[in-house]
């Protein structure tokens, strides 16, 4: 019986960060759901941009704002209750952290090291883009 053409259903997302003594840090969240380690995605909107779409995802899932960078860092795949999703993810340098956001309550974040971050983190192919932000990200931005 021949596969029937699934639907790929889109999102953006992003990797927060900071530099603190020199090292960078980077953010994750909680699902809703089952507290499994993810970091800031959701659905483009008709009519928004990825990065815009990612920008609006790490407020509101995480309570951080800043300028995500327009370089994309790599693509990922999920599947969740039957459907596939492929993320396009993007860098996001934060320059807040609000302590009032709308997903507060729902989700934990926690602000860990890219090493760390990437063993917390269950995809593998999200694993894979961690490991290798911190030298995109060091390369680019000028922390040396």
């Amino acid at each position: 019986m021949p596969q029937k053409n699934q639907k790929i259903f889109n999102q953006s997302g992003v990797v927060p960060y900071r530099l603190v003594d020199g090292r960078i840090e980077v953010l994750l969240i909680t699902t809703r759901k089952s507290d499994n380690w993810v970091i800031p995605k959701g659905g483009i909107p008709q009519g928004m941009s990825p990065r815009a779409s990612a920008a609006k995802e790490a407020w509101e899932e995480a309570g951080v704002i800043g300028q995500v960078e327009s370089r994309k860092l790599g693509t990922y795949k999920y599947r969740k209750k039957g459907k596939t999703y492929r993320v396009k993810m993007y860098s996001l340098p934060v320059k807040a952290v609000s302590k009032s956001y709308p997903e507060l309550g729902k989700r934990h974040r926690v602000w860990l090291d890219v090493e760390q971050a990437a063993s917390m983190v269950k995809t593998t192919s999200l694993k894979r883009i961690l490991k290798r932000f911190s030298k995109i990200t060091l390369a680019h931005s000028g922390f040396r």
